[in-house]
């Protein structure tokens, strides 16, 4: 059994791409590679069928700090959960040098390299083209050096994509989220980037992602997880614009709690609906139609959760 996304939401994007494309065709600037299908998991696409699997994944960013308690928790916390792990950036302080990588990520959590899918923070682009990052991590990085790629989590497309680099309508890192979610034939979207769009920590809103934010939301994306302010906060339901939205808004994860210091908040943004200044992970439990969340700190307690339905 293939399942076929609404003829609504194949509609949305076809509407929100259509001038873009016309654009393009006409342009006399040679094109950009598209990335293509680029997972390192199971293949993304058309050709996915329901698999009707649960999935558990642990999200976390902002990790790995020298000489800080909490990377060492937060592992031993990981260490005893099941589940493959999402790494939301800045995961060797303080310049993401290959010293900072062995010296201040690795001791910890090097363990997990079997579990893990990276995104690239700020940090790791203080040392040129974040190259210490793409050498350590190989090809769990994903493709070409480029730091976005997807893989299918059970029934779930995950977008693992890279918020450094231009993320903006027409790019090609959007045109590749774009192609990926026209092929998907599963319900259920999630992505993965460092920097915020909302935030009621001191960095951000990052309002350069927000072109990918309507790209997923017109394509009915569930989930987006982010690092980069040192703190937990779970959103509800909004758009691009900020506007809540219940039906076909996203909601936002922002989990910087991996073992860096911690941040305070500097205000209460619209739409914040939990907020935590604790080390932990999230644990996303991913069914084929429902995703699971609790925000575990490194105790073990469950300071967050909640379920929501994919559309």
């Amino acid at each position: 059994m293939v399942f076929h996304r609404s003829s609504a939401r194949i509609s949305r994007l076809a509407v929100l791409v259509a001038p873009l494309s016309l654009a393009l065709a006409c342009s006399s600037s040679p094109s950009s590679p598209s990335g293509g299908s680029t997972g390192t998991g199971p293949g993304t696409g058309g050709s996915n069928p329901l698999t009707g699997q649960t999935v558990v994944m642990l999200g976390a960013g902002d990790i790995g700090m020298c000489n800080r308690p909490a990377v060492a928790q937060t592992a031993r916390l990981v260490a005893g959960l099941e589940g493959r792990l999402l790494l939301a950036g800045d995961i060797a302080y303080l310049h993401g040098t290959a010293v900072d990588f062995r010296d201040c990520f690795n001791p910890e959590w090097g363990r997990f390299r079997s579990r893990w899918h990276p995104v690239p923070g700020n940090h790791e682009y203080e040392s040129p083209g974040a190259g210490p990052y793409f050498d350590y991590f190989g090809e769990a990085a994903g493709p070409d050096r480029l730091g976005y790629y997807s893989f299918m989590g059970g029934d779930w497309l995950i977008l693992m994509l890279n918020s450094n680099i231009p993320a903006g309508r027409g790019s090609a890192q959007w045109e590749f989220a774009r192609a990926e979610l026209e092929a998907q034939r599963t319900p259920c979207t999630m992505a993965v980037w460092h920097h915020p769009l909302f935030t009621s920590g001191p960095n951000g809103p990052n309002a350069f992602m927000r072109d990918m934010w309507a790209l997923l939301e017109t394509a009915d994306a569930e989930v987006v997880l982010n690092g980069h302010d040192h703190l937990y906060e779970r959103f509800a339901r909004q758009m691009s614009d900020g506007r809540p939205d219940p039906a076909r808004g996203i909601r936002q994860f922002t989990a910087g709690t991996g073992g860096a210091d911690l941040y305070s908040f500097v205000r209460t943004s619209a739409n914040s609906e939990s907020r935590a200044t604790e080390h932990g992970v999230v644990r996303f439990t991913l069914r084929p139609a429902q995703v699971d969340w609790e925000f575990l700190n490194v105790g073990g307690a469950t300071l967050d959760r909640g379920l929501d339905t994919c559309r």
